[in-house]
């Protein structure tokens, strides 16, 4: 059984929208490390804030990999197209 949510790390689980683009995912994730490196967090924060960096993660890795793929197939047809990814 496991212990229902704060409404804290509820609120921030719901309430976070994705993040607009590459740059601001990155940027966000920057500033999670930051403050989690600095060991001021509670628990609680520790915890929304490696759940909010893992998505940023992810949502990151994603977009670059899109883009390594448009340059795959700009390389092979020396003319860049768009890539549509699967989740287009």
């Amino acid at each position: 059984m496991t212990a229902p949510k704060s409404k804290t790390a509820a609120s921030l689980e719901n309430n976070i929208a994705p993040p607009e683009n590459f740059e601001l995912a990155y940027a966000e994730l920057e500033s999670i490390v930051a403050r989690m490196e600095s060991g001021q967090m509670t628990l609680e924060s520790s915890l929304a804030a490696f759940q909010r960096g893992n998505g940023l993660l992810q949502f990151c890795q994603k977009s670059l990999a899109d883009v390594e793929q448009q340059v795959q197939i700009l390389n092979e047809r020396n003319q860049l197209t768009p890539f549509k990814s699967d989740d287009e």
